[in-house]
């Protein structure tokens, strides 16, 4: 019963807009649309989404990843730069499942605010149904969470969720790596999603600003320029080279140091030649800038290679050639080496 001397209270007057939830549902369903595939039963509008495991797969095993976009989603709130996070979000997940030979399947989203802004939730899920398309997954679900005071306003935070199939047989694993296997890095398209808190300290240091030149760019489109999404040429690579490839690592937080190692056998160690790809404007502006070691830049930014693939050395330039033919940009940048010893480093940049 309501107190006749009081105003009615609603769920509005509370912080939260139902109105403009649905507001965001029904731009949200068309773009959604675009990245239906094979095996969607039921998508975006109900209480749970249902996707049929691919039939061609004898033992289907499903690989599955959840990821964020991290504190780059800072400068997407300062500069105003919605409309590219939602790929990055894609992209975070998708290509870790890539690494195990999985196709990626379909994809979810959680997207959170203290006040839900139609437009910029909208911009954002639009990211994030270009990157479906760039990787073939259905976008078949997700939560918008209004939630007043958790957040300031303008700002938001993403979560994804990717599932994909690889037949049981085909999983790679990395146990096969052996010396003498050569490690093709595939370009990154910058600074990806990884190491954003010491890149924005870096730009605070240099006092640097939008608009400013930063390789013949604006600064800001560089640095805010999505994650890389490899999964169309990784798969094709797989259809024609099958067990060559032996290993891949998707290079995020930690970089090329802690994550090629995850692939490794414990006797095993990967040999980087640092001269052998040529790092972006944007990471020696950031070395010089900030005054980092290489090291540390080794080990926070993936500093141009995005995703390392190990394959034997007879199979080298087959592999490269079917990459390159799918648009990825490939170098030969090390090689498979015995480990000095159990405590060394299991990856080395000379």
């Amino acid at each position: 019963m309501t107190n006749k001397h009081s105003a009615s209270l609603t769920y509005r007057d509370a912080g939260v807009d139902i109105d403009a939830g649905d507001a965001l549902v029904d731009r949200i369903k068309p773009l959604a649309a675009k990245t239906m595939r094979a095996g969607v039963m039921a998508g975006i509008g109900g209480f749970g989404a249902l996707f049929e495991v691919p039939k061609h797969l004898k033992e289907p095993v499903l690989v599955s990843g959840t990821d964020g976009v991290g504190t780059k989603l800072r400068l997407a709130f300062e500069w105003q730069r919605h409309d590219t996070v939602g790929i990055d979000l894609v992209a975070m997940s998708v290509n870790d499942i890539l690494v195990q030979g999985a196709e990626p399947l379909f994809f979810l989203d959680y997207f959170a605010c203290g006040k839900l802004s139609v437009d910029t939730a909208a911009s954002v899920v639009g990211g994030i149904a270009k990157g479906c398309e760039l990787s073939g997954c259905a976008l078949i679900g997700g939560e918008t969470a209004e939630m007043p005071g958790m957040y300031p306003d303008g700002e938001y935070d993403l979560a994804g969720f990717a599932v994909g199939a690889v037949e049981k047989s085909r999983i790679i694993d990395g146990k096969s790596i052996a010396p003498g296997d050569l490690i093709l890095g595939l370009a990154s398209s910058g600074a990806h999603s990884n190491g954003f808190s010491l890149l924005r300290k870096i730009l605070t240091h240099a006092n640097a600003r939008p608009g400013q030149d930063l390789g013949g760019r604006p600064l800001e489109d560089v640095v805010m320029e999505p994650t890389r999404i490899y999964v169309k040429p990784v798969l094709a690579a797989l259809a024609a080279h099958g067990a060559a490839i032996k290993g891949l690592a998707h290079i995020t937080g930690g970089g090329l140091l802690d994550n090629v190692p995850r692939i490794l056998q414990p006797g095993l160690a990967a040999r980087l030649r640092r001269d052998a790809w040529a790092m972006p404007e944007l990471f020696t502006w950031l070395q010089r800038n900030g005054g980092v070691a290489d090291a540390e830049m080794h080990r926070v930014f993936n500093c141009g290679i995005g995703m390392v693939i190990v394959v034997p050395a007879d199979q080298a330039e087959a592999v490269k050639a079917t990459l390159a033919a799918h648009g990825e940009q490939v170098s030969v940048i090390g090689e498979i080496i015995e480990r000095a010893a159990p405590d060394a480093p299991q990856t080395v940049v000379v």
